[in-house]
């Protein structure tokens, strides 16, 4: 990955994203507000469901701040790898007539899900006030595991991007695989549920290490290093996955569009 030519072109990079989070939300009636509306909705729903009748258990950490702290991770993840693996088909002039390095373009995409996380972290921290949360010295970690989120996204953006050029079958197997994911990622659960080896196994997953560094960070629980060590060492071999295949089937964008 040539990091100086990425570097050079940033400002397409930073017009790309701008225009991807103004196109999100265009002639939409309520604008922005459904940034705030599908965390809040989607957590008052989990704690319904999960607290008073499922009664998972969250040891000393409230359920709706368990629920919207895994939940806007995830909505991040989701509607950016969403947005990124259809980002060259969607720019297909842009892509077969201008030179430019071509992973901006699910590299723009990704981080327009950024927007929703920045409003996401806003509704947490005024119900982290509300429930008399006070955080700890372990909070200065919590923006490591949101740049591994990031990373973590970008590198799937950037896979399934590259992955949906030359197979469509990509736009019906993707949503299928993202609920899926939702299921075995520990959102809406804790995964000290499961036994000590199935965690590991768990673990692979890389937003497994993601959602319990991030929520140890935040309620000064006690930090899994292990389970946290296998989902990064994950993120390292997807990332170079991602970029071994988009690598090798760039040349040939231009063309399959």
């Amino acid at each position: 990955m040539d990091l100086k030519e990425i570097w050079t072109y940033r400002e397409l990079l930073y017009f790309l994203t701008w225009r991807d989070v103004k196109i999100r939300y265009k002639q939409t009636a309520i604008g922005v507000l459904w940034v705030i509306l599908q965390p809040v909705i989607t957590t008052a729903i989990f704690t319904v469901l999960f607290s008073n009748f499922a009664r998972f258990d969250t040891k000393d950490v409230p359920y709706p701040l368990f629920a919207l702290s895994g939940l806007m991770i995830w909505l991040f993840v989701h509607t950016s790898i969403t947005m990124a693996s259809n980002s060259f088909v969607s720019n297909t002039n842009l892509v077969t007539k201008v030179y430019f390095p071509r992973l901006i373009v699910p590299f723009a995409a990704t981080l327009a899900g950024i927007t929703d996380l920045f409003f996401s972290l806003i509704i947490l921290v005024v119900l982290m006030i509300y429930y008399g949360t006070v955080p700890t010295v372990q909070i200065l970690l919590a923006p490591l595991f949101l740049i591994l989120a990031i990373v973590q996204t970008v590198a799937f953006g950037t896979l399934f991007s590259a992955l949906n050029v030359r197979f469509r079958d990509v736009k019906f197997a993707l949503p299928f695989a993202l609920q899926v994911w939702m299921i075995v990622s520990p959102i809406f659960y804790s995964s000290s549920m499961l036994s000590e080896k199935w965690r590991f196994v768990f673990a692979i997953n890389p937003l497994v290490g993601i959602l319990e560094g991030f929520r140890a960070a935040l309620f000064g629980t006690n930090f899994d290093w292990q389970i946290i060590g296998v989902s990064c060492a994950s993120i390292l071999i997807l990332v170079l996955l991602s970029l071994f295949v988009f690598k090798r089937m760039e040349d040939d964008f231009a063309d399959l569009i």
